[in-house]
């Protein structure tokens, strides 16, 4: 009996491995597995099910030295998204830890941006050739960009920039001059506090300050008037990773879209009110679709490297 599963394995190995017509059980050949986001296939999900069809289990992993990247590049391929002037460098990728305390993300902690933080853009003139092909740039707090937003700036494309939670008066007075469309998390703000703050962004020169507040909803200032968009909530909750970025994105998109021009600030002031409005709303039935999802944007793998800071 033993000898015949041996035999049976040696079938299955050389399937897989030697001769793919070499006739062998199926139950008995070794598989290939990954994520595959388009086919709905998951690494643990594989190895939860076949754990539940067996006695002892083995298993060979292999990593890819890149870790996070090289997943990312090969999604941002998949979407037919440019990644022909992204910088590459040897180091660890930036990331950061993050837990679900009820449904509100808490950071434990990061590592800063990983190798980013040692390694300056150094835009060159082709990188603004590309950079003027599009309607807008967006970037934020930890991206080390800071230097460069006054030529980034003169390129004539408007930026849009996440100060996620933490400015202060002096780096507002900085970055804003060169922003046109920013993003403030104050759910740890109160209502006088968030307003201040989104009052001093706009008065440093951002025309649209967006300022979230979690559960509770969110608020954009734009000429002195404040408008209110109440959040939709995510009926399962899997993962709040993202999902201030993915407001800002459909946020965006939304105000691009329904501008002839594809500009941010297009038409009187009452067609801006309505224009911010119905972005607000996209961007909040947006963003709660994306808390329904693993991952940042929905393209979740299994962590591989360090998870302590």
């Amino acid at each position: 009996m033993q000898r015949e599963k041996i035999q049976l394995i040696r079938d299955g190995l050389e399937t897989a491995y030697v001769n793919g017509n070499t006739a062998s059980e199926l139950l008995y050949k070794p598989n290939f597995v990954s994520n595959n986001h388009n086919e709905g296939k998951k690494v643990l999900s594989v190895i939860e099910d076949e754990l539940l069809k067996c006695d002892k289990f083995q298993i060979s992993v292999a990593f890819i030295t890149l870790g996070g990247v090289t997943p990312l590049l090969q999604t941002l391929k998949e979407l037919e998204i440019d990644d022909t002037h992204c910088r590459h460098f040897q180091g660890e990728n930036g990331f950061a830890l993050v837990t679900l305390k009820e449904t509100d993300r808490v950071f434990l902690g990061s590592n800063k941006g990983g190798i980013a933080k040692d390694h300056a853009f150094d835009f060159n003139e082709e990188d603004m050739d590309y950079i003027q092909q599009y309607d807008l740039i967006y970037t934020n707090l930890n991206s080390y960009i800071e230097q460069d937003l006054s030529k980034l700036y003169q390129t004539k494309v408007p930026i849009a920039y996440d100060f996620s939670m933490r400015w202060t008066d002096e780096y507002l007075r900085d970055v804003c001059p060169y922003v046109t469309v920013a993003i403030m998390s104050c759910a740890h703000l109160s209502e006088d506090e968030r307003e201040r703050e989104m009052k001093k962004a706009q008065k440093y020169g951002v025309s649209v300050v967006l300022g979230t507040v979690g559960e509770e909803g969110s608020y954009v200032l734009y000429k002195d008037k404040f408008l209110y968009t109440k959040a939709v909530l995510a009926e399962d909750v899997i993962d709040t990773m993202g999902a201030g970025d993915s407001y800002f994105a459909a946020f965006l998109s939304d105000m691009l879209k329904n501008s002839p021009q594809h500009k941010i600030l297009d038409g009187s002031d009452e067609q801006m009110y309505v224009k911010i409005q119905n972005a607000m709303k996209k961007a909040s039935e947006f963003a709660a679709k994306m808390c329904a999802k693993e991952g940042a944007f929905g393209y979740g793998v299994p962590i591989t490297g360090r998870t302590e800071i």
